[in-house]
């Protein structure tokens, strides 16, 4: 589908801890053609910010800087009136001089009120979508920074694409323990090394549940990658109907390592795939939705699936994070020939059978 004034703007959240390498990475992007027409906000934190002047915007480019305040917390206003007014704020002669949005947040930021601000703000639905969340990881410093800062590990957790940046400065085992790491903490997010933040712009768009046509034909791949490596994704599921409600069977192994650590609090993090084989009733799903937020509210952490509603040729995406969803999608059609349900939780503090439970009393 081709661009117009009226098809969804697609957004990239670049995330990641402090010194992390985003203004570094964003000042490589900008200056790519896949990046042209993009607009860039940046978020400082403190009374004098100094990203947005170590950051060089081209002809190209537009940038908006959101200082004093973190985009998590006390500035939420702010990026919505930035989102809302932008189009007309950056046009000439009537038209929107962008057609992509990259928010690069503070390195404290947790992602997920800004995430909630795309998905709630009534004047924001239509007009924007999620493109992805990227998150850059130190591959020097970053198995520290999980150790002793919360915010780091929950950026991993929720991100699309993992960069490990300053991977030439690490020693080749250190680097590949992150990696482990992270692919443990979250197994659905491709890993991609980073050197003086030169990456291709195509490798980090094109990362959400939905393309701009409103179809993905890789769409069962991106939600069967939380259950490819058994060993890191947790269990997944295959649920059929009984007598006595679906049967749900394990397909892969558990996540659980003799050799991990048990005291490593990103132990409290998992990503659960669920496979189901029955329809399911839309009456259901919702009872479903509004039971996982009130049960799990801020500890289920991100929601992805490819539903088979009952009674709906099509398939149905959804998406939440934490107690918020972003309304039902029906794509143009399935991604391939398997007309199942997958769903994927990314959780803190959630058991696999608590999800299991609240799964089989709706499905």
């Amino acid at each position: 589908m081709p661009k117009t004034e009226t098809t969804p703007i697609p957004v990239t959240l670049l995330t990641g801890f402090l010194g992390s390498g985003k203004t570094t990475l964003l000042n490589r992007l900008v200056r790519q053609p896949d990046m042209n027409r993009t607009l860039v906000i940046i978020n400082e934190f403190g009374e004098i910010g100094l990203d947005h002047r170590l950051f060089s915007a081209t002809d190209e480019t537009e940038v908006v800087a959101l200082e004093s305040g973190c985009l998590c917390c006390t500035i939420r206003g702010d990026l919505a009136r930035t989102l809302r007014d932008a189009p007309w704020r950056y046009a000439r002669e009537g038209r929107r001089q962008f057609d992509r949005v990259v928010i690069e947040t503070t390195g404290l930021a947790d992602p997920a009120p800004i995430l909630h601000t795309l998905m709630t703000e009534p004047r924001l639905v239509g007009q924007y979508r999620l493109d992805g969340i990227v998150t850059t990881v130190d591959a020097v410093h970053g198995s520290a920074t999980l150790d002793h800062h919360p915010e780091a590990l929950k950026q991993a957790a929720v991100a699309d694409r993992l960069l490990l940046t300053k991977a030439d400065l690490a020693p080749l085992e250190a680097l590949a323990a992150l990696a482990r790491r992270l692919a443990e903490i979250n197994p659905g997010a491709g890993q991609r090394q980073v050197v003086q933040g030169e990456i291709e712009a195509s490798a980090l768009t094109g990362l959400g549940l939905m393309g701009e046509d409103g179809t993905r034909p890789d769409l069962a791949r991106w939600i069967d990658a939380y259950a490819q490596p058994p060993s890191l994704a947790g269990l997944a599921f295959s649920a059929g109907p009984t007598a006595a409600g679906p049967l749900l069977t394990p397909v892969g192994s558990d996540a659980s390592d003799p050799a991990r650590d048990p005291n490593r609090h990103d132990d409290r993090i998992r990503a659960h795939c669920f496979t189901l084989d029955a329809p399911i009733e839309l009456g259901r799903l919702e009872a479903w939705l509004e039971l996982m937020t009130a049960l799990m509210g801020e500890n289920m952490l991100r929601i992805k699936g490819i539903l088979n509603l009952a009674g709906r040729e099509r398939p149905t995406v959804i998406h939440g994070v934490q107690h918020i969803f972003h309304p039902p999608v029906e794509l143009d059609a399935w991604p391939d020939e398997d007309r199942r349900s997958r769903l994927v939780f990314i959780t803190r503090d959630i058991p696999r059978e608590s999800l299991e439970s609240v799964l089989v009393a709706v499905t």
